[in-house]
């Protein structure tokens, strides 16, 4: 009896450690997962933004049910999008925004959502994203 428990903590144990080492990774271009967590992010940006938008990666990283995604939001033509309509031209037009966005998204009930994002940022938005959120580090690029 005391054999089986001590080889069930030991495999409880093990797994435990196995899901807590999980190191951060960038899904292939290609894969359900980084389309499913791109057209997540494209409904908010797409709303906010006004028109249809394709995305130029910079980062993509998951960890666990975590990813972080930054880039540059684009029109179909691969060019910045038309800003006029929306709440960040006067960001532009006083020089306070850079074609950017950044998002951070959680997989629950096997669906990813955004958690928080921001457009537009000219520093680095998500530096306390990790710490608010409780997101692995490891996702987040290095501030340069």
């Amino acid at each position: 009896m005391l054999k089986k428990s001590i080889i069930s903590l030991s495999l409880i144990f093990a797994l435990a450690i196995a899901s807590f080492s999980q190191t951060a990774y960038t899904p292939a271009k290609d894969s359900a997962e980084r389309k499913a967590i791109l057209s997540a992010l494209r409904v908010p940006v797409e709303k906010e933004l006004k028109q249809k938008i394709q995305f130029s990666i910079q980062n993509l990283k998951v960890q666990g049910n975590w990813a972080f995604v930054n880039g540059a939001p684009q029109n179909s033509a691969g060019g910045a999008p038309n800003y006029k309509n929306t709440k960040n031209q006067d960001r532009i037009s006083d020089g306070a925004f850079d074609n950017n966005f950044q998002a951070l998204l959680k997989k629950t009930g096997g669906k990813w959502k955004v958690v928080t994002s921001a457009i537009g940022c000219t520093d680095v938005c998500w530096l306390g994203w990790d710490e608010k959120y409780n997101a692995p580090k490891t996702i987040f690029p290095m501030p340069q």
